[in-house]
């Protein structure tokens, strides 16, 4: 198996060690660069919380506004429920340590006590309440943010799949998008402890000033703490974005039926599970290292709490001896004190979670809008149907590549014309396609179609007029209609489709399907059939005839039998009137059908003309003509039997 190191921080250095290929799968578990940009001070973390707060109240507005607001109605009356009965404390306990008749005092108490059970048991229903209605609009959240991730990868430009950052983006924007629906979760469990801080802070005021501020300092520590922590574990967590996709890759290739038969036969399996345990081992160790780190905070924040909390009761218990707090305000200030502690708790522990929720949905959020930094960005012009495609004095380069696939490279194929395009395996025939349909843009040089440069169209618009048989086409989990018109509107009658389907050949396949055009082609689907590779083909030949305007064929024939590649090759010359054609094929015979060819070396024509002129050329083309029709020796001689 071919591996390619992939992310911005990979180095291509690794030692050999038997079984191992030269080159492997490393990269740096440093986190230096990780968070370039963002400001993680402890005041910029905790200034960030409120954000991450109405972040998550939008997006549950943006999927279920009733549920919003019937979540912040609830919080309010919850924290004005634990006020009443804070203060319903003090007076049970004024009531039942004043002097005189126990009965008396005990009736004096239930009005206290009566709230105290009402505000206790409507409290336990909102917060019942409160957690239905929070987990309600989640999978809606998570559901719309993969959708909004998905169409920003679509609306990326093709290049961004060979940039080796572009698929860490991804990585990370789809763990955003998997924690986006615990932001709505957080975002409520945090704001029902700051609804109970409140309350318990004013009534702890209302007791004693003093006893506030030191109360904070109890539990500050520990939320720096926890923050920091957040800190190390987002850091690790993404700087082993490269691991967990290399690990996903890995999972395709061991499990999936494409390659099973391969994994198989070529004995792989041994070798596949120990490079996934390896580089599990190093997730493992990074996920260790963060973890011990994040243990050291924890200790310092929880030592430096305990001596804050100290002071804190040793304060209380200073102002019940020097007779500046009563006794049943001491009780009260118990309870109140304990009530803060606990909401101010679950601030940090809860903060500290919707921090670290907060940068994954940052990567999501980044993601989104510039699609990894390759977001389509061309100009609004309608393209049609074009009459002359031309590329000019074009060049290309692959991101980090060492040499350009393409360079000053001149040509134009015209409507009623087929060009073939010719050469050995890395001279740039697909790349020359790619720009001609607009899938990539050319770093140097210009591609018009009727004139216009293709920069300055819609480039959606562009390939509604483009149709491609790529060399690895694809096999969709849909119905054989749909994976020929490719779920574009029809006139509503099949005639075009079974036309398309005649052209290419793919008619006699849909005849054999149980429900003809109707059939699901995924095997793995109940009730779905599956096809051959050479059915498939002639599939996606019938959905690149079905489209209109540049058609662009990469080795169409490649899996189809002698009789299934001269239908479509005596059928070509008919389309092409109404089209212009590019035709890429290693079968040196089939572009005789061509009106010109163009011969490609290394990036650069060498040559072109017609397929008479190429044949009495003594160039590349004449070579490679005769290397193909040059077999000596391969018929052997007929054994005789002993």
């Amino acid at each position: 198996m071919q591996q390619q190191a992939t992310g911005d921080d990979v180095t291509d250095q690794a030692t050999e060690k038997p079984g191992c290929s030269a080159e492997e799968y490393r990269f740096k578990s440093g986190t230096m660069a990780v968070l370039e940009g963002r400001p993680m001070t402890t005041w910029a973390m905790t200034r960030r919380l409120p954000q991450l707060v109405r972040r998550g109240l939008q997006l549950g507005w943006s999927v279920d506004r009733k549920a919003v607001v019937l979540l912040l109605a609830c919080q309010a009356v919850s924290a004005a429920l634990e006020a009443a009965g804070l203060l319903a404390t003090t007076r049970t306990i004024t009531a039942l340590i004043s002097s005189g008749d126990m009965g008396a005092r005990l009736h004096g108490a239930l009005p206290s006590i009566a709230l105290l059970a009402a505000a206790a048991g409507l409290r336990a229903l909102l917060g019942i309440a409160i957690v239905n209605i929070s987990n309600r609009p989640s999978p809606r959240i998570s559901r719309e943010a993969e959708l909004k991730m998905l169409n920003a990868a679509v609306n990326a430009e093709l290049v961004a799949y060979d940039h080796p950052g572009f698929n860490d983006a991804w990585e990370n924007a789809d763990r955003g998008a998997d924690v986006a629906r615990d932001l709505i979760t957080e975002s409520q469990q945090l704001m029902s402890c700051l609804g109970s801080l409140i309350a318990s802070a004013g009534v702890v005021l209302v007791l004693h000033p003093v006893l506030l501020p030191l109360l904070v300092l109890a539990v500050l520590p520990q939320g720096i703490a926890s923050l920091r922590a957040a800190r190390v574990h987002y850091e690790a967590g993404r700087s082993l974005a490269a691991e967990r996709r290399t690990l996903g890759h890995l999972r395709w290739y061991i499990a999936d039926k494409e390659t099973a038969d391969q994994v198989r036969s070529g004995t792989m399996a041994g070798f596949l599970l120990s490079r996934y345990r390896a580089i599990g081992a190093r997730v493992d160790a990074t996920t260790d290292e963060a973890i011990h780190r994040g243990a050291r905070y924890a200790l310092l924040g929880a030592g430096a709490a305990g001596l804050a909390a100290a002071l804190m009761w040793g304060a209380l218990l200073g102002l019940l001896a020097t007779g500046h707090m009563s006794v049943a305000a001491g009780g009260t200030a118990v309870f109140a004190l304990r009530s803060v502690g606990s909401s101010l708790r679950g601030m940090v522990g809860y903060g500290a979670q919707l921090f670290r929720t907060g940068l994954y949905f940052d990567d999501w959020v980044e993601f989104t809008e510039q699609a990894g930094g390759h977001r389509i960005d061309r100009g609004t012009t309608k393209a049609v149907s074009p009459t002359v495609v031309r590329v000019e004095n074009v060049s290309f380069t692959y991101p980090d590549a060492e040499r350009a696939a393409l360079e000053k490279v001149t040509l134009e194929v015209r409507r009623g014309e087929i060009l073939a395009l010719v050469g050995e395996n890395g001279s740039g025939k697909t790349t020359l396609s790619k720009l001609f349909s607009g899938l990539y843009l050319a770093d140097e040089g210009t591609v018009t179609w009727d004139g216009t440069d293709i920069k300055d169209h819609d480039a959606h618009s562009l390939w509604e007029h483009t149709a491609v048989v790529p060399q690895n086409f694809a096999h969709g989990p849909l119905t054989a209609r749909d994976n020929i018109t490719l779920g574009q509107p029809t006139s509503g009658s099949d005639e075009n489709v079974l036309r398309a389907a005649e052209q290419s050949g793919a008619v006699e396949v849909i005849d054999r399907l149980r429900s003809g055009l109707d059939t699901l082609l995924a095997r793995q689907y109940f009730g779905g059939e599956e096809l051959s590779g050479g059915q498939w083909q002639r599939i996606a030949i019938a959905r690149a005839f079905h489209r209109g305007g540049l058609l662009i064929l990469d080795e169409p024939t490649s899996a189809l039998d002698p009789r299934a590649e001269h239908r479509i090759f005596t059928g070509l010359r008919a389309i092409a009137y109404e089209r212009p054609i590019v035709l890429i094929t290693h079968r040196l015979a089939n572009v005789a059908i061509a009106d010109r060819i163009v011969v490609l070396d290394q990036g650069r024509v060498v040559q072109h003309g017609t397929y008479g002129e190429l044949c009495s050329d003594p160039g590349l083309f004449r070579e490679l003509m005769g290397l193909q029709s040059d077999r000596p020796g391969v018929i052997p001689t007929p054994r005789t039997q002993n």
